[in-house]
């Protein structure tokens, strides 16, 4: 779990990791130096031995915060929670169960986002069951709140410094995975809290850093990242309110 000035709400973040059926894993909150009382928060669950917590000495950005809680885990499964987030329940217990019939490799899951409570969802987002790696290509989304994979069969995957570094991440992993696909659980397991004007900005989906992607970090050739860009923007267009 990544932090960086979420005082206000990253109690609801680890409390809905705590309350998981699934009560064998540790939870890594990793601080990047924030600047309001993010630790004072954090430091009232530190009794609870299934969590750590550690706070970088200056700012390091997202994807190397990220990148420290991986290097810590150590269990068969690696699980992301951002700090504005809220996972249901039964999220753990019903990935793990998956994961461990050894039929794939990924989990993810539907995902709801939300302004200020869970109980007023602004927009349910929605894969396909099975997502392969073309498919995430196209634009189909494993959210990093949702996503699940065996570290044990895949090793570690580290985030770059990049635009939409998740989303170089899950391919990554996908490319490894069994049969390169994921199982995405048809239900909403994870909750993505937003701002307003994230929730204006999220209407859209013509953005540069999908065709960045492909060509500058992938380095697909022109005609296959022409096609996946058309895709991802129809599976854009698709997830408009």
């Amino acid at each position: 779990m990544p932090a960086f000035n979420t005082a206000d709400y990253i109690e609801y973040a680890i409390n809905s990791v705590l309350s998981q059926t699934y009560a064998n894993f540790h939870l890594y909150i990793i601080d990047d130096a924030s600047t309001d009382a993010t630790g004072d928060v954090v430091q009232r669950f530190t009794d609870d031995p299934r969590v750590t917590y550690y706070r970088n000495e200056r700012r390091l950005g997202r994807a190397e915060t990220i990148n420290m809680g991986i290097d810590m885990a150590a269990g068969e499964f690696i699980a992301f929670c951002d700090s504005d987030a809220v996972w249901e329940k039964n999220k753990l217990f019903t990935q793990v169960n998956i994961l461990q019939t050894k039929r794939y490799d990924m989990v993810c899951s539907h995902y709801a986002t939300f302004l200020n409570s869970v109980n007023k969802l602004t927009r349910t987002y929605k894969s396909r069951e099975i997502i392969t790696y073309r498919d995430l290509l196209r634009g189909h989304r494993i959210a990093d709140i949702t996503g699940m994979y065996n570290q044990a069969r895949l090793g570690k995957v580290y985030l770059e410094n990049v635009p939409h570094q998740e989303y170089l991440m899950w391919l990554s992993l996908l490319k490894r995975a069994k049969g390169t696909m994921a199982y995405c659980i048809p239900e909403t397991l994870a909750y993505c809290r937003i701002s307003p004007r994230q929730s204006f900005l999220s209407k859209n989906p013509f953005d540069s850093w999908q065709w960045r992607i492909y060509r500058d970090y992938l380095r697909l050739p022109y005609y296959k990242s022409f096609y996946y860009y058309l895709s991802s923007l129809a599976q854009a267009m698709k997830r408009i309110v």
